[in-house]
């Protein structure tokens, strides 16, 4: 929280499906209250929102609003992803007695991010070169996998809206197509957000033992990720359980990267390409030292096009915070 004074402020807020994330930031951008909710606290999103209202009384009330959300929008209703919650834009900033409330996509949000971001914001991993007013595209795991980009306009930056984390997940090896074969055994359709999230880690993890007819332990996705950030190589003297665990990581950064360079060539992203979310950044320099950047730019003839887009990880903590800033000011 900044030591900062506004007459005016405005509401903002990143919710997933795990959490809900709420600020006050001033017009300039300064942020100067903050609070996470937990979603399964709340029957109804409303009330979650009326919840961390009712923390911020000493600073002015918002009367302008945007919250980015983990779901497609698409007009006044909005349907959650990964949690029950349901509501109408409208309706909600009626009953919070607001002049004005936007409500974008979670990535959306975290696009518009992105030209606010500062040096020490992110991690460059990989070589390239941002080429000046190109696409730039954004993709980041966390409880789903959320995917957008930005174009220049010749005067701003236009944020995309669309769902690309359920886009059908393609296999890059052999071992990957093994393990994409068992979770169709189970998904009627297995798309990257399946694989590349903090259940597609599990989802991962699980697979993966059942090929090697191993009984999988019920892992969460930090107890998953804990051998592999702890080392840069298997340790053959650990549990098989554990060897799984480190592949599974690998994997899923690999998935990520042949995910990433698909949309840098939808994209053309010479921008860059960003990776957001909550689980890469915990992976800190183990996720520069993973497959992730070999299979970004493993696309045969298109490999040396690919070599030249530089890649970052968003090491902002609450970035969409930025992006639905962004959103207020552009109107």
């Amino acid at each position: 929280m900044a030591a900062h004074s506004a007459d005016v402020t405005w509401l903002v807020g990143d919710v997933g499906g795990t959490n809900a994330r709420f600020g006050l930031v001033a017009p300039d951008g300064t942020l100067l209250h903050s609070a996470i909710l937990p979603d399964r606290d709340y029957a109804e999103f409303r009330d979650a929102v009326v919840a961390y209202l009712g923390q911020c009384g000493g600073f002015p009330a918002p009367r302008i609003g945007a919250i980015a959300i983990a779901a497609a929008v698409t007009g006044d209703d909005v349907r959650m992803t990964n949690t029950s919650w349901v509501f109408s834009v409208d309706g909600l900033r009626r009953q919070l007695g607001f002049e004005r409330l936007q409500v974008i996509n979670d990535f959306t949000a975290q696009a518009l991010a992105l030209p606010h971001l500062g040096p020490g914001d992110k991690m460059t991993v990989g070589g390239g070169i941002a080429v000046e007013h190109h696409p730039i595209g954004v993709i980041g795991p966390g409880t789903g996998l959320g995917v957008s980009g930005l174009i220049w306009s010749g005067t701003r930056w236009i944020p995309l809206n669309g769902e690309g984390g359920h886009a059908t997940l393609a296999p890059a090896n052999e071992r990957e197509a093994e393990v994409l074969d068992r979770l169709r055994d189970r998904f009627e359709h297995v798309s990257a957000e399946r694989c590349i999230s903090g259940a597609g880690l599990v989802n991962l993890y699980t697979a993966l033992a059942a090929i090697e007819g191993v009984v999988p332990a019920p892992y969460t996705p930090p107890e998953i990720a804990g051998p592999y950030i702890a080392a840069q190589t298997p340790d053959p003297s650990t549990s098989k359980n554990d060897q799984l665990c480190w592949e599974a990581c690998e994997m899923f950064c690999g998935m990520l990267g042949t995910m990433a360079g698909n949309l840098a060539l939808t994209l053309g992203a010479q921008g860059g390409v960003y990776i957001a979310g909550g689980i890469v950044p915990r992976l800190g320099q183990r996720f520069a030292q993973s497959p992730f950047r070999d299979s970004f730019e493993a696309k045969g003839r298109l490999g040396d096009y690919l070599e030249s887009i530089p890649t970052y990880v968003v090491t902002h903590s609450l970035p969409a915070f930025l992006g639905c800033a962004a959103a207020i000011r552009d109107g």
